[in-house]
């Protein structure tokens, strides 16, 4: 029985060889800049982040059973002013947009326990702001190309040989999912606890990369001496 075919090897490094010099005139003047060597590693890395929500948004439904109009009115206005009073000394706005979980945990339990059945507030709806995807975009591609240059570090030093500086560098690939933005409309069960939430709401991103590095030979000790 035949053997089944095995599957492709992945080359994630390649080491070029030196190509042979061409014969050129020495300039006039004497010494210039030396020539490349013309050794380049070229490699491949990816890295893979996550980032939680940055935003939440909160919203309080006041009503009132008073059985006069103007009470009501009143009533309600009441509510209202503790509301801002009890946001204020805590630090956020009477906008229901958290950036502190903490604090709007802190300030919905607090109405709950003050006012009792008379307000509603809805599940947080967790999302983030375009700059907070902006920061992870730009934080995957910069993690991304820091694992390719470790990357192409160990291959250099597994063959005795150090790395030089990039000479190219490319993102090939990025993807995204996951997170949600602010005009989203949630549909997750009122069941979640606010950390399945948070969960539900994370973003996630990929970037994969190519460089291309010079190789530099190894380093004479003996010249280094003199």
């Amino acid at each position: 029985m035949a053997l089944p075919v095995p599957p492709p090897a992945r080359v994630f490094a390649e080491l070029l060889p030196t190509p042979a010099p061409a014969p050129a005139s020495a300039p006039a003047g004497g010494g210039g800049p030396p020539a490349p060597s013309g050794r380049e590693v070229h490699v491949s890395g990816s890295a893979e982040l996550s980032a939680g929500p940055d935003r939440a948004r909160v919203s309080l439904r006041l009503g009132s059973r008073k059985g006069a109009a103007g009470a009501a009115r009143s009533s309600v206005s009441r509510r209202l002013e503790y509301i801002a009073q009890s946001a204020r000394q805590r630090g956020v706005t009477v906008c229901i947009i958290f950036s502190d979980f903490g604090k709007m945990q802190n300030v919905c339990n607090l109405l709950i326990e003050k006012l009792g059945t008379s307000v509603t507030i809805s599940p947080p709806h967790f999302y983030h702001t375009p700059e907070a995807v902006d920061t992870l975009r730009r934080q995957v591609c910069v993690a991304a190309v820091g694992n390719t240059r470790r990357k192409a570090q160990e291959v250099c030093r597994l063959f005795g040989q150090s790395l030089g500086k990039p000479l190219l560098i490319r993102e090939e690939e990025t993807k995204e999912w996951g997170g949600h933005i602010d005009n989203h409309l949630s549909n997750s069960p009122d069941s979640l606890t606010l950390q399945e939430r948070i969960q539900n709401a994370t973003a996630y991103a990929s970037c994969r990369v190519f460089a291309v590095f010079e190789i530099k030979g190894k380093e004479n000790r003996r010249n280094k001496l003199l």
